[in-house]
């Protein structure tokens, strides 16, 4: 879901958490739903405003790769206060630890689907990612 994928593109957003853990540990692309609801749009606008996040936020895109090191009970994980309002830390909850992230320059529009699902290389071939650690400049 947006902004929280663009978030993990540009390095705001470093642990995902889930209802439910993984056994998966590699590489993984970062996709963004179709669809953001009023209570999202608002968040990205809010942490635009405080320079946290760009002005476009893609829908129905993959926007970065990243590599999954960790899955980890939510109350297992150290958390800053800025990580923690980009994820559900609840009770029960699992944080999927990223790491070495890259975002694409240019969204590639992919159709997603609930959980962890294969993207056929031909999508992703030949693209350059830059580190999330860059910032962006917002057009």
């Amino acid at each position: 879901w947006q902004p929280y994928a663009t978030a993990v593109a540009y390095g705001v957003k470093k642990i995902e958490t889930r209802h439910w853990a993984t056994i998966y540990r590699g590489p993984i692309a970062i996709h963004a739903a179709k669809r953001w609801n009023a209570d999202q749009k608002f968040f990205a606008a809010t942490e635009h405003t405080l320079g946290r996040l760009p002005r476009r936020i893609p829908l129905g895109a993959i926007v970065a790769f990243a590599k999954i090191v960790d899955c980890r009970l939510t109350d297992e994980l150290e958390v800053s206060p800025i990580e923690r309002i980009y994820g559900n830390y609840g009770v029960r909850r699992f944080g999927w630890v990223l790491d070495e992230v890259y975002r694409l320059p240019a969204p590639i529009p992919y159709a997603g689907r609930q959980g962890l699902f294969d993207i056929p290389d031909s999508v992703v071939e030949g693209q350059v990612a830059i580190p999330a650690n860059v910032p962006f400049q917002d057009e």
